[in-house]
């Protein structure tokens, strides 16, 4: 009994997962070109191993003759019967020729050949157990590190890789972990394998996270519309509900939060936020910046810009850290997004009136007959108080505007910017 073959067919078929019948038939296959050789003037030379004992026989296919002139080719009649009574002249009958060393022969020889062979065939098991589970979360053991820090995940029957840009710079990990991650794809190697490709890193990661908390996503009843991720740091996702009586935030933040800690927990901490989902890019950035209220907002749609001015408290929040949440709002909405102080609005905004109000347009000096949006009584205190013309107007500032009666900080501040926008329009005009 070959023991050495017996063990390799076990841990193949245990381990592995690849038949002990593939096994052989590979190591057949591969053995055939070493016996060729091995066999000195041999033709038609097979082998065959015994799956239950391992033994391996070379036959070489010889013709019966009555006198042999070739042995390597040729058996006489009186010898062929000793293998087969009924055998006659003329024909042709398998003769064992192994070599007497051929164990050890085979091995040298055969060893690349066995190797891709093995390798195609653990590539098909995989396929097979894998391709059809792309985008589903999957558990093992962190096996090693390579190359610093592609992780080699052991799934059980076969080992999986994890690159290092595949899972967050926040998250170390050591030999022994467990590590729960999205199956993100079979491919082929170059060595005429398969991987197993792993992530952590990936927005579906997330997604399928909510989908094993939230009952109502696997039901249709709330969707994930998109999500944007900066792995290890932020993730944001839109949802919306298909039942008018189901708040799709409040579904996948779970009672008392639990349904989102457990995800956040999975992502060691990583800060999620859940945003009800708008086909309007702008209801939707102030979905996702609520409670911050949005002070200014003008849209570029040419190079899909849209810039916002908010309160200077709000700034630091509203840009983020590396300018991580402005960066993932504006991919959430589809738009590059621009943040502004509002004093540094005002300031610019001051410095462009100066700059229109000293123009020599007669236009600036014209006597205003009416303001839009600026009912008359309001629109006679204007003009009592002096603000007779636009550059009047531009001038000022919007704290003396608001100091007329019926003229609040806010109505000011909008009377000022539709008086900019005619002149520039007058002066590009």
């Amino acid at each position: 009994m070959n023991k050495d073959l017996i063990a390799i067919f076990e841990y193949l078929e245990r381990e592995k997962g690849i038949k002990r019948e593939i096994v052989v038939a590979a190591i057949e296959e591969s053995l055939q070109a070493a016996a060729r050789k091995s066999v000195t003037g041999a033709s038609n030379v097979t082998v065959h191993i015994n799956p239950k004992t391992g033994a391996i026989d070379v036959f070489s296919e010889k013709e019966i003759v009555e006198k042999v002139t070739s042995p390597s080719t040729q058996i006489a009649l009186k010898d062929a019967r000793e293998i087969d009574p009924d055998c006659e002249l003329g024909q042709f009958i398998d003769v064992v020729a192994t070599p007497r060393d051929f164990g050890r022969i085979a091995a040298q020889k055969a060893r690349q050949i066995i190797t891709q062979k093995l390798r195609g065939a653990e590539r098909d098991v995989i396929y097979e157990e894998y391709r059809h589970r792309v985008n589903e979360l999957i558990s093992g053991t962190v096996k090693r590190q390579i190359r610093g820090a592609k992780l080699v995940v052991d799934l059980g029957k076969v080992e999986a890789v994890m690159p290092l840009k595949f899972y967050p710079k926040t998250e170390q990990y050591k030999p022994g972990d467990k590590v729960l991650a999205l199956l993100l794809e079979v491919r082929d190697t170059e060595n005429g394998g398969a991987e197993v490709v792993l992530t952590r890193s990936h927005p579906e990661f997330v997604k399928q996270l909510f989908v094993q908390e939230v009952p109502e996503i696997n039901d249709g009843t709330v969707v994930i519309d998109k999500i944007v991720r900066d792995a290890g740091y932020r993730t944001k996702l839109t949802v919306r509900s298909t039942d008018m009586k189901v708040d799709p935030v409040g579904a996948c933040v779970g009672m008392r939060g639990l349904r989102v800690k457990n995800v956040v927990r999975e992502l060691h901490n990583e800060k999620v936020d859940i945003i009800p989902f708008s086909n309007d890019p702008i209801e939707l950035l102030q979905n996702a910046l609520s409670p911050i209220e949005i002070r200014k907002i003008s849209v570029n749609e040419d190079d899909k810009i849209i810039s916002i001015v908010v309160a200077d408290d709000d700034f630091a929040a509203v840009l983020g850290k590396r300018g991580m949440n402005a960066h993932l709002n504006g991919e959430l909405i589809g738009y590059e997004l621009e943040v502004q102080k509002f004093t540094d609005y005002n300031r610019a905004t001051a410095i462009q009136r100066a700059e229109l109000a000293s123009s020599e347009d007669p236009y600036l000096d014209q006597e205003l007959t009416a303001i839009d949006d600026v009912n008359k009584l309001i629109f006679e205190h204007l003009v009592q108080e002096g603000f007779k013309t636009r550059r009047a107007i531009l001038s000022t500032t919007p704290d003396k505007l608001a100091a007329i009666p019926g003229i609040s900080l806010e109505k000011a501040e909008k009377i000022i910017e539709n008086i900019q926008k005619q002149v520039i329009e007058q002066i590009k005009g």
